[in-house]
C-alpha cells in the first residue's frame, strides 16, 4: 500500500493558495484515479483504492501545515505503512513556478511541513514531491505563500502539478521512485 499526502491548509480561505499545492495535486489525482478523499479520519481527509493494481490512500492533513506530521504518523502508524512507501506533495519556495523535483530524503529546505513530518516520523528518509512557486519580490514569505498565485504562475503552476501526476502515476506504474525522479527532474 502507497500512501500519497498533499500539504495544504484547510478551509476556503487557503484553497489554491501557493501553500496548497499539495492539496491541489491530491484533488487532481483524486479526479483521475476517481478516489473520492472524503472521509474525515486522522486528522484529515482521505480516499482508498487501487491505481494501476497498486492500493493506494490518498491523505489531505487537515491539522494546518504546520503541524502536519501528527496526521501523517498517525496514518502510517494505524496501517503500517512502510516508511518507503509514503511519498509527500508539497509546494517549495526554492523552485521556480512550474518546476517540479522529486527527492527520495533529505532535510525539509526549510519548509515547516515537511519538517514537522521528520519529526514525527523520525527520520528524513521520506520520499518527496516539490511544486515550485517560486520566491516573493516584495512580499514577507507567509503573506507570499498564503496568497494566491497571478494568472501566468497559476498557469505555470497547473503544469508542474500535472507533472507531478504523472511523476506518481511513474512511481505507481514501475515501483520506481529513481526511475520517476530521472524522468522528471
Amino acid at each position: 500500500m502507497k500512501l500519497i499526502v498533499g500539504l495544504g491548509n484547510p478551509g476556503k480561505k487557503y484553497e489554491h493558495t501557493r501553500h496548497n499545492m499539495g492539496f491541489d495535486a491530491i484533488d487532481l489525482l483524486s479526479d483521475l484515479s476517481q478516489i473520492d478523499v472524503d472521509k474525515e479520519v486522522f486528522h484529515g481527509l482521505m480516499g482508498r483504492g487501487n491505481v494501476f493494481d497498486e492500493d493506494i490512500m490518498l491523505f489531505k492533513p487537515t491539522t494546518f501545515m504546520n503541524l502536519s506530521g501528527t496526521a501523517v504518523r498517525e496514518v502510517v502508524n494505524y496501517f503500517k505503512v512502510p516508511l518507503e512507501d509514503v511519498i509527500i506533495i508539497f509546494d517549495d519556495m526554492a523552485l521556480a513556478p512550474g518546476k517540479i523535483r522529486l527527492r527520495p530524503d533529505g532535510s525539509s529546505g526549510g519548509h515547516k511541513g515537511m519538517q514537522n513530518i521528520i519529526d514525527n516520523l523520525g527520520t528524513d528518509k521520506i520520499k518527496r514531491i516539490r511544486i515550485g512557486i517560486g520566491e516573493p519580490e516584495e512580499h514577507d514569505n507567509i503573506d507570499y505563500v498564503l496568497s494566491k498565485p497571478i494568472k501566468e504562475e497559476r498557469e505555470l503552476i497547473d503544469e508542474a502539478i500535472k507533472n507531478a501526476i504523472e511523476a506518481v502515476k511513474e512511481i505507481l506504474k514501475s515501483d520506481n521512485f529513481e526511475r520517476a525522479m530521472n524522468k522528471f527532474n
